[in-house]
């Protein structure tokens, strides 16, 4: 009978006793599965599944109820049921996920709402407890109204790529049918991810193309790195390119062709950015999207775990329930065409790997989540093939290495814009730099050395109003 319960059960706990004097130490369960995917409760059972009993069974079911009613509110689904095994008594209390969510745990002089992280009850982060708020109140993020007046803004990437993708018009009265704007003419925090001004500080994916198998400094050990922010197109353009001139299309010669084998599946990550963008949790503050790129892989990690709550790791991807987090953008992305409504993305990210030449099982892409974050690891299929061809000939790549020509077309653009003097700040924002430092001892320096650009003040380098032009 216990292993039957335990198999139906989502999650569970077991509990020797039914602890009177510490009754937050089982109740904060009680408030974490309700704040989450449901769980069971099972008392008399020692950890490891065997039954210890409780010698007053009723007299345990009694307390277990009361202590619920007066101190978890608003009060959760709940079904206490005993049974028997080996002639010893316990108690499955079954909490079901709750509809009146934040559920809290309201006694000693403490009101505080619960999740589950692993197998324990945590005090619910208040990202985690806003957006539990939101699911009590049927509302989503991304619905909810802001501050910024719609007239206030411009639009252009968003109706230009409409235009693109769609062929129609984007029509004023679309910004309210499509949810971006109130009737007020307040933007949506929806409509504020896509103006062309950057008014949403987490919008932003963070690019880096790591030399080697690891992390290390961005300083020393990356080959490329990018920080975008703003506009959720931009983004998912931008990152795409990064992850395109950082990737390579080898071929294979054969009989009668030559077969492209491209590192990675084009509409895999596509997919997978516009999964990370539309999915995670922007009430997560000072988080952003992150891409790594590895000679072996590549891993997309998205601020919050999966909207249903069940780990990613733990379900059968043909299984799994399309529950956004951010349905508004969703929508708008699939009218673009950038997505479909069935929540298929995830198995088109591995049927579109599987595609691939040279693809083998243990390439398979990896998904992984917690409740703070969401992972998707893609494999280098032509990872053994580039450890047995390092020295390739450049007349075999199908597409040039981006690494190997990178700092010369970034010297080149430098070249150009320093026709009149510029000051350092100014010259690597237009190259899309924000560390001044890495920006200075890998491009601007050189440059300096190598006799292609001058200080304006040579005799005084560390002047404030420093700048720096083209030498003639």
């Amino acid at each position: 009978m216990l292993l039957q319960l335990i198999a139906e059960a989502t999650e569970c706990e077991f509990k020797e006793a039914v602890e009177k004097k510490k009754p937050r130490s089982w109740l904060k369960s009680v408030s974490a599965f309700a704040n989450g995917i449901g769980g069971t409760i099972f008392f008399g059972v020692a950890d490891g599944a065997s039954v210890v009993g409780l010698e007053y069974v009723q007299e345990a079911a009694e307390y277990i109820s009361e202590a619920i009613k007066t101190r978890i509110a608003p009060l959760p689904n709940v079904v206490l049921t005993a049974d028997r095994e080996n002639g010893k008594d316990f108690l499955a209390l079954i909490v079901k996920p709750g509809g009146s969510v934040p559920c809290y745990y309201s006694a000693d002089g403490i009101r505080q709402a619960y999740i589950r992280m692993g197998n324990e009850s945590i005090p619910a982060p208040e990202y985690i407890l806003h957006e539990l708020i939101l699911r009590g109140t049927n509302q989503t993020y991304d619905a909810v109204s802001t501050s910024f007046k719609k007239e206030e803004y411009s639009f252009t990437l968003l109706e230009a790529t409409y235009l693109q993708r769609t062929r129609l018009k984007f029509e004023p009265m679309d910004y309210l049918s499509f949810g971006l704007m109130t009737e007020e003419g307040y933007l949506t925090r929806a409509g504020s991810l896509l103006t062309d001004q950057h008014i949403v500080y987490n919008s932003r994916i963070f690019c880096t193309h790591w030399n080697g198998l690891e992390k290390g400094s961005v300083f020393e050990d990356a080959v490329d790195d990018k920080e975008y922010e703003g506009n959720l197109i931009y983004l998912l353009q931008n990152a795409g390119d990064f992850i395109r001139n950082n990737s390579k299309v080898r071929f294979a010669k054969e009989a009668t062709e030559r077969i492209d084998k491209p590192d990675y599946a084009e509409r895999a990550i596509t997919e997978i950015l516009v999964n990370a963008l539309i999915h995670r949790d922007y009430l997560l503050m000072g988080s952003e999207i992150h891409i790594d790129m590895f000679e072996d892989r590549m891993e997309i990690s998205s601020p919050g775990g999966m909207f249903g709550g069940v780990p990613v790791q733990e379900q059968r991807i043909e299984q799994i329930r399309s529950d956004r987090r951010n349905p508004v953008v969703a929508d708008l992305f699939h009218r673009m065409k950038y997505m479909e409504r069935r929540g298929s993305g995830l198995k088109k990210i591995i049927n579109e790997t599987a595609k691939l030449p040279g693809y083998t099982e243990d390439k398979k892409p990896v998904f992984y989540s917690t409740p703070t974050s969401f992972t998707v690891i893609l494999k280098n299929v032509n990872y053994a093939l580039a450890e047995r061809n390092h020295q390739e000939n450049h007349q075999e790549n199908h597409q040039e290495n981006h690494q190997e020509n990178h700092q010369e077309k970034i010297w080149e653009r430098m070249i150009l814009f320093c026709e009149t003097p510029r000051s350092k700040r100014e010259i690597a924002n237009y190259l899309g730099f924000k560390d001044l430092r890495n920006f200075t001892q890998r491009y601007l320096k050189p440059m300096i050395d190598r006799g292609k650009i001058k200080m304006t003040d040579p005799e005084n380098p560390r002047n404030r109003n420093q700048k720096y032009v083209k030498r003639k």
